[in-house]
Parts: C-alpha cells; structure tokens; sequence
C-alpha cells in the first residue's frame, strides 16, 4: 500500500495540473479578499439605513463552489492521468491502486478545504473588524465551526465525485463538464421547477446541501444529518461506477 500511495503522489506532484489547480486557489482567494474588502469599503461610507440591508463580507461563501470545482478537477486528473492503466505494471492488484488513488484524493481534498477555509474566513474576519451583523456574519468562533466543517466536507466530497467519474469514463474533460454539471447546471435548473418539486430537488443539491449541514438555514427541507448522508450518497455512487469500472474494465 505504501508503494502504491507513494507512486500516486509522485505522479501527482510531478505534473503540471495539480500546481495550476492551486494557483487557481489562490487566486480565487484573493479574489474574494478583495470582494470582501471593496464591501466593507462601501459599508462604511454607506447611510445607516442602507447599512442595514448588506449582505455578509465573508469571502467563503464565494470561494467555496469554486474550490468545490477545482477539487473535483483534481480528483478527475488523479484517475484519468494515466489512461492506459500503466501504474498496473507497477500494482498489478487493482484495489489497491484504487485504495491508494482514494486515500491521496481524499487527504489532498480535506487539506485544500481546510486551507482555504481557514485563509477565506480568517481575511474575511481581519477585514470585517469588529463590524455588526449583517455585514459580519459570527460573533464568534463557535458560529463559523459549523459552516466551515460543512464547506470542508463537500469539498472533500466533491473531490471524491471527481475522482469516481474520472475513473468510470476516464476522461478529464468529460468528468470536468459533468462535475460542472452537478455543481452548477442543475442547481440553477432546480428552483425554476414547479412546487413543491423545486424545493425537494433544489434540497439535495451540493450549494444547498452546505447550508443545511452547517444547520444555517430557517426551517430546511433537510435536517443537518440528512443533508451530510445526501452528501455521501454523491461520493459512494460515483466512487462505486469509478470502482466498477476499474476493477472490471481491460486495460
């Protein structure tokens, strides 16, 4: 196992991809510091009456989806990278190259969501000063735990779903535009359905399926526990065609 692990993070590191994927991290980053500051900004030369209708500054909220996208786009390059399945002459036992392939995307995923939540809400909180509601969202450490546990397990999540559809088509463009799709396309379809279809579908997808593990939302069509097993289901079906695929499939 320890060989397998350490040839998949060789090939890994070794490429150019993953280093783009954290250059695009930062700069999303960035990006978001900047939304939060240029809000603040007109907070504070903005009349009471208008401060009160702000949204929160917290970058996070921004940067989230994206990283989602990008993690998954990893996940993907972990599969597809070695298309012909060479990596077989060095592990020809096939569960445990997919062991290996899920352990380093599941270890790169959690630490990427966790660094990045961290740097969004700690520049998001630096920014925000001690501002009132709504412009700051917390009023504490305590507040954000649960939104930033929620952020960090879909992107966990979504890297894993990147990593399952990588290896069931084994293709990197396709299993971006699917991931695109999951994450982007449907969400924005859900809530034009009729009701109360839009609500239940609008549910269980993974933008509203954060809010409602963090436990933020007013009266949620799903309760936090829910929410997380819906988010498992994502990884465990496409994990599960990954792995079929995998395993059954010729070289």
């Amino acid at each position: 196992m320890t060989t397998a692990l350490t040839a998949e993070w060789l090939k890994l590191r070794t490429v150019r991809a993953p280093y783009g994927i954290l250059l695009a991290i930062g700069l999303i980053l960035l990006f978001g510091a900047t939304i939060s500051l240029l809000i603040v900004q007109d907070y504070d030369t903005s009349p009471a009456a208008e401060q009160a209708k702000f949204a929160s500054a917290d970058s996070s909220v921004v940067i989230t989806p994206v990283v989602q996208f990008l993690v998954a786009a990893l996940g993907a390059l972990v599969a597809t990278s070695d298309p012909r399945l060479t990596a077989l002459t060095a592990v020809p036992d096939r569960k445990r190259l997919l062991v290996a392939k899920t352990a380093l995307v599941a270890a790169a995923s959690a630490v990427l969501g966790a660094v990045a939540l961290a740097l969004s809400i700690g520049s998001s909180w630096l920014i925000m000063g001690d501002r009132p509601p709504p412009i700051a969202p917390w009023e504490g450490l305590g507040d954000v735990l649960p939104w930033a546990g929620a952020a960090v397990l879909s992107i966990l999540v979504t890297g894993l779903t990147g990593l399952g559809l990588g290896l069931a088509v084994r293709s990197t463009a396709v299993t971006i535009v699917v991931v695109g799709v999951l994450l982007w396309g449907i969400p924005a379809i859900t809530p034009m359905l009729p009701p109360p279809w839009n609500i239940d579908a609008s549910a269980v997808m993974v933008p509203y399926l954060v809010w409602e593990v963090a436990g933020v939302v007013n009266d949620p069509p799903l309760g936090p526990l829910a929410a997380v097993a819906c988010l498992l289901v994502y990884a465990l079906v496409t994990l599960g065609a990954g792995s079929v695929t995998l395993l059954r499939r010729d070289a």
